[in-house]
């Protein structure tokens, strides 16, 4: 991934159009786009492959590290805007927001908008983690749970007074840290920092499944009943890598609005979450590659 980081924006930069390994300006983000399903598709493998928990609910975490990108790409727009207001996107100027609601504040600074990025989907994963895995749910009532999540929060994220941009969602993205969103330049960093993500998540999960945590993961998946007679706590060594998954996917949502353009409650479908289970099944559960 790291050789991809470098060889792709090298043949986009240095090859003319005509050579048969140029890579062309429209494919950038498209290849960032498919690198960010890939971190998605880890991130599902790591609860599914090696722990045993069958998540239909990952596209919720997806989406709500893309609505947290979005926030802050929407807050660097200012005046620039069609109704020209400084500190309220579009969306709420059309609805009549006298002011911006308490949860936007913070996401004109990049560093707190990371850090919800990786919060936010992590906080949602621990608690639905720690009354699930504690009442231990498991199997087919787990994955409908997990369904029951992500279609709720698209219901929500669907309503204009929810602050989000109801049903279009959030688009319209100028810059990113002072750098046009469009600018080819942008595009292959944007790209770059996706493979560099894909290559850590892939590592962070790989260093955790073949220690000896990663042991007791697999021996839950395949004995949950055995291994918690054996005296370990199984609640917590599914929810640590619950949460994980969680953040990992949050990252991914998160680059892949920039390169996309657009976020909206269409990322919290049902069908997303089955389709990333679908991915994870054809590549090959329980190998990350």
């Amino acid at each position: 991934m790291l050789a991809v980081a470098v060889l792709v924006p090298a043949s986009n930069l240095l090859l003319p159009p005509g050579h048969p390994l140029h890579v062309p300006d429209y494919m950038i983000p498209l290849l960032g786009k498919y690198l960010t399903y890939a971190l998605l598709a880890v991130a599902v493998d790591l609860v599914w492959g090696y722990c045993g928990v069958l998540s239909l609910g990952h596209g919720a975490f997806f989406a709500l590290g893309g609505y947290a990108m979005g926030m802050y790409l929407m807050r660097q727009i200012g005046p620039r805007g069609v109704y020209g207001n400084p500190v309220l996107p579009d969306f709420m100027v059309f609805l009549n927001y006298k002011e911006l609601p308490w949860f936007w504040h913070g996401f004109d600074m990049f560093p707190f908008a990371m850090l919800m990025v990786v919060l936010v989907p992590g906080a949602l994963a621990f608690v639905f983690g720690w009354f699930a895995f504690r009442s231990r749910v498991t199997g087919v009532y787990l994955s409908i749970i997990t369904q029951a999540m992500t279609f709720a929060l698209m219901l929500a994220f669907f309503r204009n007074d929810m602050g989000f941009g109801g049903n279009n969602g959030l688009t319209d993205f100028k810059d990113i840290l002072g750098f046009p969103i469009s600018a080819p330049g942008t595009r292959l960093t944007l790209f770059v920092a996706s493979a560099v993500a894909l290559a850590a998540g892939y590592l962070i999960c790989r260093a955790l499944v073949t220690s000896k945590y990663g042991k007791v993961l697999v021996a839950v998946r395949d004995a949950e009943s055995r291994t918690r007679f054996l005296g370990y706590r199984v609640q917590n060594y599914k929810l640590v890598a619950w949460v994980l998954s969680a953040m990992l996917a949050g990252v991914a949502g998160a680059l892949y609005v920039p390169q996309v353009g657009i976020i909206n409650p269409s990322e919290f479908a049902p069908a997303q979450s089955i389709e990333m289970v679908i991915w994870v099944a054809v590549g090959g559960r329980g190998t990350l590659v």
